[in-house]
């Protein structure tokens, strides 16, 4: 398959065009068509032939040194281009690579690797366990993919990853003659721009999303596209083409493909500009107003967060507002006012929802627990929140250009992923962007071992259960890791240990710059290290001997957070490559993940059982956790869904309109 015949891309800003299906029986059909092609192709055995064939290839390179590789990989490009990337020629390139590796890093690739690169290199989500060396295996498909002619995006959550993950992997690229960059928000526009021409590129998704939206901007500011097809003849650098940062969207590697392409898929990313108007009255005015209101006038649904006015309080706000102007003589806009600010007063709490950093609401993103610099919240709500912490009033945004995620990825020519945990959310990854999942063996067998989860009634005797289990580990010299689901739990739980005299360090939102470090240490013997979960997505925590031989690092969960994939993230730090590992939970009935479940049917009866002292109370207080759990799950699954459907629904409009995206 030759890629340029393959994708055919539009020379002006290559990428793949929106889908339009003339009818929902069209639709239907094209779904049932992709379903049993991701069914033929997902199967492990029918990616297992590549291992042969690059075995072969491997023999023949022998004892190549950097130089010949440097001559050889020149050969690859060659034929890659001109024949495409048929598996004959993959598998050279796979063995050309994992050459490169061996001579510039040190590391050959195992086989599971060349199964994961060769699974991605297809356009599939390889899912393969913690500790199996995913950066290294990107750079199989990227690479080859790169020889091929095709600008590659190496996507990932966070700028520390990006920049991490660039800089290992620099010396393979650069053996082969191909050109590395890292980008991320903090760099000058040129500067990106410039980084954007390598032939792989590491970025995050943020920076990449918002990157594509200044292009859209650019590309929108005039509609004659003849104009921008003469300009890019004529070599138009200095027009508004050498505005552009990206040169389209061919192929992408996605990284933790479950956080980017599902988790954060809830949240459309916005590109705004600053609003002309002054909106600090009308959020002082606001404030005041919810602030006003009793409890009686509204309902928390802390699970959904969300507030719901009732009759009452409408009643109550028509009247406070009654001798008011624009835009409280407007019921609809005043209630969504209201809203927010109830919304703001009583579900967004600093330390979880935001940090206050430098006199700034800093957004912590909730899957990865890391601060999110260039988020800020719409429709008012930041201001609302600076406002409640007493600081002063950042300028409001207006919307220039927006974009979910579902529709960015689905953009690009060829689209690919990896991850430790896929396998939930298989169907949705299908559903969604076409991508099947291939479920790569480990390397070594896991000597990982799993204890019962221990609940408590309450938040303190939780806390002093923590505190005692770390004490005895420590005493034995065992490492350990303590996850907690948002900043105040983590600086909660540190406090517990300095009374105990632990020496606990504190690794979350507020720690961010010094990550490596801290995670480096994090495997020593008798260390203790408290973690949101930003120590659950691409970290190694490396173990000394001693650790080692202590046992290995021991991963205590202290709640259950939406879904169970990032609790599986969090124990996938220890027991990694085969080395000992041990991972517990230790919860209470008073943790968050209670919350979705405060106004079912059960809730009642079940607090009602769990108020006695009955024969396996620990097991149904797991098992109520745990269902918690998988209902929000299943409503944050639903809002993607519905998110889907009102991305189709716009494609829709902009089709009808003639606008596209």
């Amino acid at each position: 398959m030759k890629p340029y015949a393959l994708f055919d891309p539009d020379p002006l800003y290559p990428e793949k065009e929106s889908e339009r299906p003339a009818s929902k029986l069209e639709a239907w059909g094209t779904a049932a068509l992709r379903w049993l092609g991701r069914k033929r192709r997902a199967p492990l055995w029918r990616t297992r032939r590549i291992l042969a064939r690059v075995h072969r290839e491997s023999a023949r390179l022998g004892g190549l040194d950097l130089a010949g590789v440097r001559r050889c990989a020149n050969e690859v490009a060659f034929d890659l281009r001109r024949h495409g990337l048929e598996p004959a020629r993959v598998a050279r390139a796979f063995a050309l690579v994992r050459q490169a590796g061996s001579l510039a890093l040190g590391k050959a690739h195992f086989d599971v690797q060349l199964l994961g690169g060769w699974a991605m290199l297809q356009g599939m989500v390889a899912e393969m366990n913690t500790g199996e060396g995913k950066t290294l295996t990107a750079t199989l498909p990227a690479a080859t993919a790169a020889m091929a002619g095709l600008p590659v995006h190496v996507i990932t959550t966070n700028d520390y990853l990006v920049e991490r993950d660039a800089q290992l992997m620099a010396p393979l690229y650069e053996a082969l003659g191909l050109s590395v960059a890292w980008v991320n928000m903090e760099m000058p526009p040129e500067a990106r721009r410039q980084a954007y021409r390598a032939d792989i590129v590491y970025c995050s998704n943020k920076t990449l999303v918002f990157d594509y939206l200044r292009d859209l901007i650019v590309l929108d500011d005039d509609k004659s596209e003849e104009g921008l097809r003469l300009e890019q003849l004529r070599g138009g650098g200095d027009g508004r083409l050498g505005q552009l940062f990206l040169r389209g969207l061919y192929f992408a590697i996605v990284d933790e493909a479950d956080s980017v392409l599902v988790d954060e898929a809830r949240t459309p990313l916005i590109i705004s500009g600053v609003q002309e108007e002054d909106a600090a009255d009308v959020t002082a005015q606001t404030m005041a107003l919810a602030g006003a209101l009793q409890p009686g006038h509204y309902r928390l649904q802390p699970a959904e967060r969300r507030v719901v006015l009732t009759e009452s309080g409408r009643e109550q706000l028509r009247e406070a507002c009654a001798a008011l102007g624009t835009p409280w003589s407007i019921p609809f806009r005043r209630e969504e006012l209201i809203v927010s600010a109830l919304t703001v007063l009583h579900l967004y709490r600093r330390d979880e929802q935001y940090i206050i950093r430098d006199d700034k609401i800093m957004v912590v993103d909730e899957f990865t627990g890391r601060v999110m610099p260039d988020r800020s919240w719409g429709q008012g709500l930041h201001q609302m929140i600076e406002f409640k912490e007493g600081l002063a009033l950042s300028e409001p945004r207006a919307t220039l250009k927006s974009i979910s995620y579902q529709r960015f990825f689905k953009h690009y020519l060829r689209l690919a992923g990896m991850t430790g945990t896929a396998a939930e959310i298989r169907a949705e990854l299908g559903r969604v962007y076409d991508l099947p999942v291939v479920r790569i063996p480990t390397h070594r067998p896991s000597r990982r071992r799993h204890a019962p989860d221990r609940v408590y009634r309450s938040l303190d005797q939780k806390w002093a259960a923590v505190s005692a289990r770390s004490q005895a580990l420590h005493a034995q010299g065992v490492p350990v890791l303590i996850g907690t689901r948002s900043v105040a739990a983590s600086e909660e739980i540190a406090a517990v240990l300095a009374r105990a005299g632990l020496p606990a360090v504190v690794l979350n939102a507020k720690q961010d710059a010094d990550e490596a470090d801290m995670v480096a240490q994090a495997g020593q013997l008798g260390s203790i290290m408290i973690a949101t979960n930003m120590a659950g997505r691409g970290t190694d925590i490396p173990l000394s001997a001693q650790a080692r031989e202590a046992g290995g690092l021991h991963v205590i969960l202290t709640e259950r957070h939406e879904s169970a994939r990032i609790d599986r993230q969090l124990e996938g730090r220890s027991g990694r490559q085969g080395d000992p590992g041990h991972a517990e939970a230790i919860l209470s009935l008073e943790d968050a993940v209670l919350d979705s479940v405060r106004d079912s049917p059960w809730a009642m009866p079940m607090q009602a059982l769990l108020a006695l002292d009955l024969p396996g109370w620990n097991w149904l207080a797991a098992a109520w956790l745990r269902h918690a759990q998988a209902r929000t799950e299943h409503k944050l699954a639903r809002e993607r869904r519905q998110m889907v459907a009102a991305d189709e629904e716009l494609e829709n409009s902009l089709s009808f309109s003639g606008q596209g995206d």
